[in-house]
């Protein structure tokens, strides 16, 4: 093997080990402006976008300890490396797939270190981001706390009215 060769493959694998996600996909009619605008966007989210051959893809997937069927990689191949919130990036390439015209296909895809199919990543797209997750979370955790607090202020104000009620009908009398 030539030493650019070994040199790549090294690289591939080193940035599949690193990565916190990876999302495999296809792409086709891809114009240049299209790739410019989606790496432009994917980088945005901290994340990087590589076009690799498939043979090279299935080496680097390989000796990193990824099994990659090399029968699923038809058509043109590339990898879009997350290192921040993967739910974001995968977001971001269903979305760019739709809007321009069909250009990129998800095939798959690899989150916390296990395979998942185009169907899992799409389902995985359509989860919430974790601002909006933590946002619900602590809306779980108030909810209860915020009953309490009502029902007490309820009880207070009611001896408060009670009271007040009272003291006007004494006053009246």
């Amino acid at each position: 093997m030539r030493q650019e060769k070994q040199y790549f493959l090294d690289d591939l694998q080193q940035q599949i080990e690193q990565s916190n996600a990876l999302v495999i996909l296809r792409y086709m009619r891809f114009t240049a402006n299209n790739a410019n605008s989606f790496r432009a966007g994917v980088e945005k989210l901290g994340a990087s976008v590589t076009m690799v051959p498939k043979r090279a893809l299935v080496k680097g997937a390989e000796k990193a300890g990824v099994m990659i069927n090399r029968g699923d990689l038809d058509g043109h191949i590339s990898l879009v490396f997350a290192q921040r919130d993967p739910v974001e990036v995968a977001k971001y390439v269903i979305q760019f797939g739709k809007e321009v015209e069909q250009a990129i296909e998800v095939i798959g895809g690899r989150f916390d270190g296990q395979i998942y199919s185009a169907d899992d990543v799409i389902k995985l797209s359509e989860l919430p981001s974790m601002p909006e997750m933590r946002a619900q979370f602590l809306g779980l955790l108030e909810a209860p706390m915020a009953q309490t607090l009502a029902t007490i202020e309820a009880i207070l104000c009611s001896v408060v009215h009670c009271l007040d009620q009272k003291s006007q009908q004494a006053g009246n009398s």
